[in-house]
């Protein structure tokens, strides 16, 4: 994406992205249940089995101080720096990727990531307000992106962010059929309102708790440049990063519930 369609298309994206920070607090009022809950319900039934155990890997977020690096909106132009950035520090992440000039522009990425040990989930097609749509239209905002992500790594997505995190009960039921978890966030760094990596590495930093899940968008121009300094300064702080599924294990992410910290 370049010249004005790519300017136009971000300035959307950055006035959508407006009410990031109140949906955490409030936008958005909807049952959710936090990772560690998400561990402590997999333990009762006797914990990880079979596949799922797999999933756990040598990372055990019961023990481990651990924390989700999530990329929303991409793939874009920045993202093969970003995966170069994540390969060269040894950092998992899961990317929630948009359909529409997004996934269609660069399939070649979309498979980079899945065979690069990340996690693809999505973030809807076009980007649209779920809240605010049909049935029909939260369906097919869910199904597209997921069929294409099949279609590119032979995976389909357990996982999704909503636009601006607004949800709502016909989106958890739609989701639920769609085999489809929601997953929310507990730290942005409002990338989308600077170009400045050093205040989106203090933002992060700022914010970083365990189980937390970070928000950051690879389409602004300030971001991957400050994801260096965001994992060396976590990983001094003895923060482990996971994907989000693994962030659950030996919990996994039911369709229809919506994940936050």
């Amino acid at each position: 994406m370049r010249g004005p369609g790519r300017r136009l298309r971000l300035s959307a994206l950055a006035s959508a992205a407006a009410c990031l920070a109140l949906t955490v607090s409030g936008c958005a009022q909807v049952d959710t249940t936090s990772p560690a809950s998400a561990r402590a319900e997999a333990a009762g039934h006797g914990g990880a089995h079979g596949a799922q155990a797999a999933r756990l890997g040598t990372v055990d977020c019961r023990e481990a101080k651990c924390i989700a690096l999530t990329f929303d909106a991409g793939p874009s132009e920045n993202s093969a720096r970003l995966l170069d950035i994540l390969k060269e520090k040894k950092v998992p992440a899961t990317f929630f990727l948009l359909g529409k000039r997004h996934i269609d522009t660069y399939p070649e990425l979309v498979k980079r990531m899945a065979a690069e040990g990340h996690e693809v989930a999505s973030h809807t097609w076009d980007h649209k307000i779920l809240t605010r749509i049909t049935d029909a239209g939260i369906r097919e905002e869910l199904k597209r992106p997921d069929d294409a992500i099949e279609r590119l790594t032979g995976r389909r997505p357990t996982l999704m962010r909503p636009p601006q995190g607004r949800t709502d009960a016909d989106v958890h039921r739609i989701a639920k059929e769609e085999g489809l978890a929601e997953v929310l966030w507990s730290v942005t760094a409002k990338d989308y309102t600077t170009e400045d990596p050093a205040l989106i590495t203090k933002r992060v930093l700022d914010q970083a708790s365990r189980d937390g899940i970070i928000l950051l968008h690879d389409i602004y121009r300030g971001t991957v440049p400050a994801v260096p300094g965001i994992i060396d300064a976590l990983k001094a702080r003895g923060y482990v990063f996971v994907t989000v599924p693994q962030l659950l294990a030996p919990g996994k992410a039911e369709p229809g519930k919506v994940y936050r910290p």
